[in-house]
């Protein structure tokens, strides 16, 4: 018979989940009060700033439950955290979690979810050091808190891009995207989950190392990661710095498997780079002489391609798309809005 959360009730959840953290996951002796008390705390390192992000994952609008396993939905909850920290050149700490839960939720896979988070802890020696659990209606939730550090003075922010700067992408942005719309299009295909880009809209894969070895190098002025598209996050970069952008859409990095989605999904390729995502690749900017050393750090820490895209301009706001006849489009900068009007994410 299948353990229900009503079954052992929240205490006996907490419990459990406490001995789950205990067995599994890292210990760091800089916690010097985890999960049981009223707060946690822990002891910052000297010479080092403090990060802090927070991002919530709701059934039915970020996530579809019938097709993700418990352990990948941890995985993706905590990856966008992740993310976030690694975007500004940080390393993650620390986890406080809350969860919405329905009170048929099996206990198994409670503990699978949190199996995914210490997944994706692990590589960062980081810890689940709290949280809260609370019953839910029509649907699960999942809100993480991510404290995570960086060495003082070497943060990197949205707002230090500059005229002449180089953009340049990690990876293959729109895969994800174009995963969410194979499963959307075709639901009755059993074999669908098993589509690469279905695995990788379930669990993307951030690039927080990434950052942070970017961030050493002190040669970015701007980073972001794409979590709201590639067009959208770049336009936040052109906001926070005064600046505008030219892209060259011979250069964007569009996959194989990108390619054969889209012919299959009859959509431009084009769009799933550009518009909304659950990619979690990162835009940087640099000077043009910077470009060759960020390279090179980034192939000494992963095995990650880094593509010139586009360059930054002094025409605050503006961004323009440059096809390969020479035409230059204007585009606007929108990315993801959890409240644009028909619209839906997953």
């Amino acid at each position: 018979m299948t353990e229900r959360v009503s079954d052992i009730g929240e205490f006996g959840l907490i419990r459990r989940i406490d001995e789950l953290v205990n067995r599994e996951g890292i210990r760091s002796e800089r916690v010097t009060v985890g999960i049981g008390d009223d707060t946690a705390a822990f002891l910052p390192r000297p010479g080092y700033e403090l990060l802090v992000t927070c991002d919530c994952i709701v059934e039915g609008r970020h996530y579809l439950p019938e097709y993700i396993r418990p352990l990948d939905l941890g995985r993706r909850a905590m990856g966008v955290n992740v993310s976030d920290i690694g975007a500004m050149g940080g390393k993650p700490l620390y986890a406080l979690i809350s969860l919405g839960l329905k009170a048929e939720t099996s206990v198994q896979d409670v503990e699978e979810i949190y199996r995914g988070f210490l997944l994706e802890l692990a590589p960062f020696g980081a810890s689940i050091i709290g949280g809260n659990i609370t019953k839910s209606g029509n649907g699960m939730f999942i809100d993480i808190t991510l404290i995570g550090e960086v060495e003082q003075g070497k943060a990197v922010r949205r707002s230090g891009a500059r005229p002449g700067d180089i953009i340049l992408v990690t990876g293959y942005p729109g895969q994800s995207a174009a995963g969410l719309q194979l499963l959307l299009h075709e639901p009755g295909d059993s074999k669908i989950k098993e589509h690469p880009l279905v695995k990788i809209y379930n669990t993307p894969s951030h690039r927080a190392q990434v950052g942070e070895t970017i961030a050493e190098t002190g040669c970015a002025s701007a980073l972001i990661d794409t979590s709201d598209g590639f067009l959208g996050d770049l336009g936040h970069i052109c906001e926070q710095s005064g600046v505008g952008a030219e892209l060259f859409k011979e250069k964007f990095p569009i996959g194989e498997q990108l390619r054969e989605a889209a012919l299959r999904l009859r959509a431009d390729p084009y769009d799933f780079f550009l518009g909304d995502s659950d990619d979690y690749e990162l835009i940087i900017t640099c000077r043009p002489q910077d470009v060759p050393r960020i390279r090179s750090a980034v192939s000494q820490c992963c095995p990650v391609l880094v593509t010139e895209v586009g360059r930054i301009t002094g025409k605050a706001g503006e961004i323009f798309l440059l096809l390969p006849g020479g035409t230059k489009l204007p585009v606007k900068p929108s990315g993801w809005d959890h409240f644009r009007k028909s619209e839906r994410k997953k």
